[in-house]
């Protein structure tokens, strides 16, 4: 049995390292980024290794606004990762500890083993006919095109529009196919990124995926939810909108692009609401079988500071970057990648040699293997 079972997850291996999507990947959900066999258990793992220097030079260390790729001068690991998952007709698993940089950041507020926990949740199938599913647990964020594995993006690290959104959500996800082209999900939620509950309230989200043919997806997202907390007891209601778009036709130029839109409301009188927006691109030019090059240009405003706490104390954050990657596939599971990364800001949201200033600049290699 020991010797049956060898041999079926090396079969696996071959044909997921040897096989080629047939559709546009949604980069933006972690539970698309590997695939499992129908019965069987598999497993899946990635080490994202990076160095980075950040021109802020922080004392402490951290790339400020970042919790991704975010330790400043040091070689370190973003995220590893073991993911197993199990499925059959009617039930499946997925079960994702993580570790890294990235975890330290992303989950300081989650307590205990809670921290470890990039995703883990069940699921079983309510009809025999269609493909509806109810998963229950710590679950992949659909909110914009990024997630927190790298290895699928054509930039490696992230724009500021994931980094202000949940990276995970912990409640239930219902799955509903509405056609061979369109996917609606909905979720009942513990609150905008947070496992533990912070307050007695539930938070709603949708998300309608359409695949009009194999080389585009666009996705539309929305998030409903209080905020009120004991260290934010002025949050009332949070809105937000999410929309994205990704072209891949497996040649030579795909892109990708999103846009989002927040309000949050307050229940003192002072302040009745404010808004928050962003707005990325991002353009890849295949070079060769192995050899990639992309650029991406954004823009975020939080006039208010909802999402973005500025560095410098002032009380808004009005920024963009445009950044140039290249990316070397060393072989079809490993891949080396540079980047170089320059920010404009409207206001002094940065400080470099120890002034603030309106500019910073990042460069950041990474190297990656996975399974």
């Amino acid at each position: 049995m020991k010797h049956e079972s060898s041999l079926l997850f090396i079969f696996l291996i071959i044909i997921k390292a040897n096989s080629i999507s047939a559709q546009v990947l949604n980069t933006g959900m972690v539970e698309q980024m590997d695939s499992s066999e129908t019965g069987k258990v598999t497993f899946s793992g990635l080490l994202d290794t990076y160095y980075r220097f950040d021109s802020n030079e922080p004392e402490d260390g951290n790339a400020p606004y970042f919790v991704s790729s975010a330790r400043h001068n040091e070689a370190n690991i973003n995220l590893a990762y073991l993911g197993i998952h199990y499925k059959n007709d009617r039930v499946r698993m997925r079960f994702y500890p993580g570790f890294g940089t990235y975890m330290n950041a992303n989950y300081s507020n989650e307590s205990g083993s809670l921290k470890y926990l990039l995703e883990a949740n069940a699921g079983i199938r309510l009809s025999k006919k269609k493909a509806i599913w109810l998963d229950v647990g710590i679950l992949g964020s659909p909110y914009t095109n990024e997630s927190a594995i790298s290895k699928d993006h054509f930039m490696y690290t992230r724009s500021l529009a994931p980094e202000y959104v949940p990276y995970y959500l912990s409640g239930l996800k219902l799955s509903i196919p509405l056609g061979a082209k369109m996917t609606v999900y909905t979720y009942l939620l513990n609150g905008w990124q947070n496992i533990t509950e912070t307050n007695n309230g539930k938070a709603l989200g949708t998300q309608l995926e359409y695949r009009p043919n194999n080389k585009w997806l666009l996705n539309f997202n929305t998030y409903f939810g209080n905020e009120t907390t004991a260290d934010t007891p002025n949050l009332s209601n949070r809105y937000f909108v999410d929309a994205y778009c990704i072209y891949n036709p497996n040649g030579m130029f795909s892109m990708t692009a999103c846009s989002y839109f927040g309000r949050q409301t307050y229940s003192d009188t002072k302040t009745n609401a404010a808004n928050w927006w962003q707005a990325n691109w991002t353009g890849r030019l295949r070079l060769g079988s192995a050899h990639f090059m992309a650029v991406r240009a954004e823009y975020f405003n939080d006039t208010s500071g909802i999402v973005i706490r500025n560095i410098t104390k002032a009380p808004s954050f009005r920024a963009g970057s445009l950044g140039i990657c290249y990316s070397y596939k060393f072989q079809q599971n490993c891949m080396f990648r540079i980047e170089y990364r320059h920010f404009y800001g409207l206001n002094e949201a940065f400080i470099v040699n120890k002034v603030n200033t309106r500019q910073s600049y990042g460069i950041t290699a990474n190297m990656s293997v996975w399974f």
